[in-house]
């Protein structure tokens, strides 16, 4: 069997990638094409760094993957009733606005606090088993 080395660079990427798209795309998310990608991108990146070899690399995804997707069935379920939720906030641009501002407080200040947590975080080099192709 071939070994493979997992730079501590490559593993501190792997857990911080997915916090930081997600910010991205929350904060993007009035554009709507960066969120739309996000969601479809995200299940790809979510499913890879899922089997990771390092433990501590899922660490830092379960918890960004729960706001994250957490925050799209929400989004889905409220989208729903829009329009009588319009009516109660003040119009389709204050729903908007709140929404955006919501979705942005659930995803971003934890994001970012898990991106700084995983930069601190000692990592190592690590190699790891493949088989040969």
């Amino acid at each position: 069997m071939a070994t493979k080395l997992i730079t501590a660079r490559q593993q501190q990427r792997a857990a911080q990638s997915f916090n930081f798209f997600s910010c991205i795309a929350v904060v993007l998310m009035p554009a709507i094409i960066p969120m739309l990608l996000w969601i479809a991108a995200s299940i790809f990146a979510y499913s890879i760094a899922a089997h990771h070899p390092n433990p501590r690399v899922c660490k830092y995804l379960t918890p960004a993957g729960h706001r994250f997707y957490g925050l799209v069935g929400s989004l889905v379920v409220v989208l729903n009733f829009s329009s009588q939720l319009a009516d109660w906030v003040g119009g389709w641009w204050q729903l908007a606005v709140l929404l955006w501002v919501i979705s942005i407080l659930v995803v971003v200040p934890l994001g970012v606090r898990d991106i700084r947590r995983a930069q601190r975080e000692p990592w190592h080099d690590m190699t790891v088993e493949t088989e040969a192709v």
